[in-house]
């Protein structure tokens, strides 16, 4: 019965542990920045999320390996993905495949502000600028 029980403890410590809550709404630049600033907020081999401020513009650029997903949480622009571009705004979800072309350009006076996450762990390797 105690090794019932101790089993038990130590698995919900193990599934509250394994679990994390993000707020999106208290995230804010560490520091000053001209038109980007990536904050990673967590990784692992399968996926790497980043929280990112725009004020002007991300290039035209593709990642060979990875899907990225990216999350407007405020702001507006265009983004163009592959030859298509859309008018984004809060609440939109841009799912980018691999190896597509992407970018996005702001509209709105303040910052976009986004959070994307890219499948596998991104690690830098395979970003590759138009």
């Amino acid at each position: 019965m105690k090794t019932s029980i101790t089993l038990t403890f130590l698995f919900l410590i193990y599934i509250a542990s394994a679990q994390t809550i993000k707020s999106t709404y208290n995230l804010e630049p560490a520091e000053e920045y001209d038109n980007l600033y990536i904050q990673k907020i967590d990784t692992d081999s399968l996926s790497t999320t980043f929280a990112i401020w725009i004020k002007l513009q991300v290039k035209m650029h593709k990642h060979l390996n990875h899907v990225e997903n990216v999350y407007i949480l405020e702001g507006t622009g265009e983004f163009t993905v592959s030859d298509s571009t859309y008018e984004v705004k809060k609440g939109d979800l841009i799912v980018i495949p691999k190896n597509t072309w992407h970018g996005v350009t702001i509209s709105s006076k303040k910052p976009m502000k986004a959070i994307s996450i890219q499948s596998p762990e991104f690690k830098g390797l395979d970003r590759v600028f138009k």
